[in-house]
């Protein structure tokens, strides 16, 4: 709020008409380099600097917008750019994204039951069938996220099976940098992705309770509409893994 105050005042003031005989001052050239904005973020940040009226160009591949206006102008624009270029300012909070995380349980061992996998996964897990050792795919949970362009989400939930008195638990933290376009769609980017887990068996004839702490952490741009593998987590029991697929919807 405070900074929107700011870019009203900003505006006002650089707005008033001038008396006829007042000299004009001089303009300048500057080059005002943006580090964290990107895609539609970036594009917020260019309408907010429309406020002050000066003449201005800018580049959101370059990351640069280049100011031609009197120097004061120019020193208010930079102030702008320093206090909206950062994680969590009002131009780089924007859409609403849907994730679904799904989780696959693989083994090498040959499958003991029936694949549960929905429809939309079989081609995946025909393709690993016959390019991996993994023979058995079961899926183990589909998760729901609600996320937001520039803001963390922090996610902690109870995983099917494990051990009631230990159970498995999944914890993730996603951070969606930015939503922009190309020309196959439109893209998220994610600039931190940490799956956790914690996953509990029984071992022995006691029983006794193994727990494996295992995890995956990537980033990157992902097309919207589009299943993509993140990658495999290793480090649970023998010949076993977790594969972790996720789907983007940005929310218009």
């Amino acid at each position: 709020m405070r900074l929107l105050i700011l870019l009203f005042a900003a505006g006002l003031a650089f707005a008033q008409d001038k008396p006829a005989d007042t000299k004009q001052e001089p303009k300048e050239a500057e080059i005002i380099q943006v580090k964290t904005l990107t895609g539609d973020s970036f594009d917020r940040l260019v309408k907010l600097l429309k406020v002050f009226g000066a003449d201005f160009t800018a580049d959101n591949q370059m990351r640069t917008i280049v100011v031609y206006a009197p120097k004061d102008v120019v020193a208010q624009m930079r102030r702008v750019v320093e206090e909206l270029d950062r994680p969590g300012s009002e131009a780089a909070i924007g859409r609403n994204i849907e994730m679904t995380l799904t989780l696959l349980r693989c083994s090498t061992k040959p499958a003991t039951t029936a694949s549960s996998l929905p429809p939309e996964m079989e081609a995946v897990a025909k393709q690993w069938r016959a390019a991996t050792q993994y023979k058995d795919i079961q899926l183990w949970d589909v998760v729901p996220l609600r996320l937001q362009e520039g803001r963390d989400t922090h996610e902690s939930l109870r995983l099917p099976g494990g051990v009631s008195s230990a159970p498995s638990i999944g914890t993730f933290t996603i951070r969606p940098e930015a939503v922009y376009r190309k020309d196959q769609g439109r893209y998220v980017r994610l600039a931190r992705m940490d799956l956790g887990f914690r996953i509990s068996y029984l071992t022995g004839a006691g029983p006794n309770t193994s727990i494996f702490d295992v995890g995956l952490n990537t980033s990157g741009d992902f097309q919207e509409g589009q299943k993509t593998v993140l990658g495999k987590v290793s480090g649970v029991e023998e010949g076993e893994a977790i594969f972790a697929v996720i789907a983007l919807k940005v929310l218009d």
